[in-house]
C-alpha cells in the first residue's frame, strides 16, 4: 500500500505570535504544497534522515520515504510544519481528525525539530479552503472560514535571510513573548481586517511588522527591506512573517502590476490524504 500526504503552505496575514498566547490569526493555506509518499514495506524504514527520525517517534510501520515540495525552506512558510503533518496523515491515514492530526503535528515538532511552535501553522494548512481564509481563536482552537475578497492582492518578497526556527536566539525571544501588549493589539488588528478597505489591511501589516520589531524578532536588515518595500508605489503595506529573523515579506499590492516578476499568492486547500495499492 502507499499513502501520498499532500500539505499546503501557510500564509498568515495577521496574528503573528499570538497563537501560543491565547490570540487569534487570519491565515490562508497557499498554493505551495508539500508530498510525502508512503511505501509500505515488510522491513525497515527508508529515507532522508530526519524524515526517518519523525516517522519514528510517529509510530510509522516500516517503509519507504520520499518526500517533494515547493514549500521554501526557512522562510516563514511552514515548511517543517507540512512535513511533520504529512508524518501523521501518513502513519494514521483517516483514523485522527483534523484537530488531533494538528496537536500530534505539533508534539512532533517539539519533540524531534525542537521547534517551540503553537498551533497556527497546522490549522491552517489543515482547516483551509480554496479562495478563503482561516479565523482561528487560539483561546478554544475554533476556527471560521471567511471568504477572500477578489481585491485582496498579496505577494511574497525575499528578504535572502534565512532563518533556523530552533535556534538559541529564537528559543529565548519566544519563550520571553508573554508581550500582553503585542498580543491584544495583534488580535485587534485581526478583528479589524475583517471589514477593512484595502488601503486600513496595508496599514495593519505595517503596523504589525513594527510590533514585530519592538518585541525583538525582526533583524536591522528585514526592517530595512520592508521600510523600502512600504515606501514603493503601488504597495499597501508590508510585514515580515513567520517566526522571526528572516524570511518571506507578506506584500499588499494594488494590482497584480505591482512588483510584476513576483506571482500572486492563491488561497489553496486543505491537506489530505490518498491510498493506493
Amino acid at each position: 500500500m502507499i499513502r501520498r500526504a499532500s500539505i499546503p503552505g501557510r500564509i498568515n496575514i495577521l496574528g503573528e505570535h499570538t497563537d501560543y498566547a491565547g490570540g487569534c490569526s487570519l491565515a490562508f493555506a497557499s498554493q505551495h504544497r508539500l508530498i510525502l509518499e508512503a511505501e509500505f514495506i515488510e522491513s525497515g524504514v527508508f529515507g532522508e534522515e530526519t524524515v526517518v527520525a519523525l516517522w519514528s517517534e510517529a509510530g510509522g510501520p516500516p517503509a519507504r520515504l520520499n518526500v517533494s515540495s515547493n514549500i521554501p525552506i526557512g522562510k516563514g512558510m511552514s515548511s517543517s510544519a507540512a512535513l511533520c503533518l504529512s508524518i501523521v496523515l501518513c502513519v494514521h491515514g483517516d483514523s485522527l481528525d483534523r484537530q488531533d492530526a494538528c496537536k500530534e503535528a505539533q508534539r512532533l515538532e517539539h519533540v524531534v525539530l525542537g521547534t517551540p511552535c503553537g498551533l497556527l501553522d497546522q490549522m491552517t494548512m489543515m482547516h483551509s479552503m480554496e479562495e478563503c481564509c482561516t479565523l482561528i481563536d487560539f483561546t478554544n482552537l475554533e476556527t471560521s472560514t471567511i471568504p477572500y475578497p477578489n481585491s485582496w492582492k498579496f505577494k511574497l518578497v525575499d528578504s535572502g535571510i534565512q532563518r533556523t526556527l530552533n535556534s538559541e536566539d529564537y528559543l529565548q525571544t519566544t519563550g520571553e513573548m508573554n508581550n500582553k501588549l503585542h498580543v491584544r493589539e495583534e488580535n485587534a488588528r485581526v478583528h479589524q481586517a475583517l471589514n477593512s478597505t484595502n488601503e486600513q489591511l496595508g496599514g495593519l501589516l505595517n503596523q504589525t511588522h513594527e510590533s514585530l520589531r519592538m518585541i525583538g524578532v525582526s533583524t536591522p536588515e528585514v526592517d530595512s527591506i520592508v521600510k523600502s518595500l512600504q515606501s514603493k508605489k503601488g504597495v499597501l503595506g508590508a510585514r515580515m512573517m513567520g517566526g522571526g529573523f528572516g524570511g518571506m515579506i507578506l506584500v499588499l499590492v494594488e494590482d497584480d502590476g505591482v512588483l510584476p516578476h513576483l506571482p500572486l499568492l492563491v488561497p489553496s486547500k486543505a491537506g489530505f490524504i490518498e491510498e493506493s495499492i
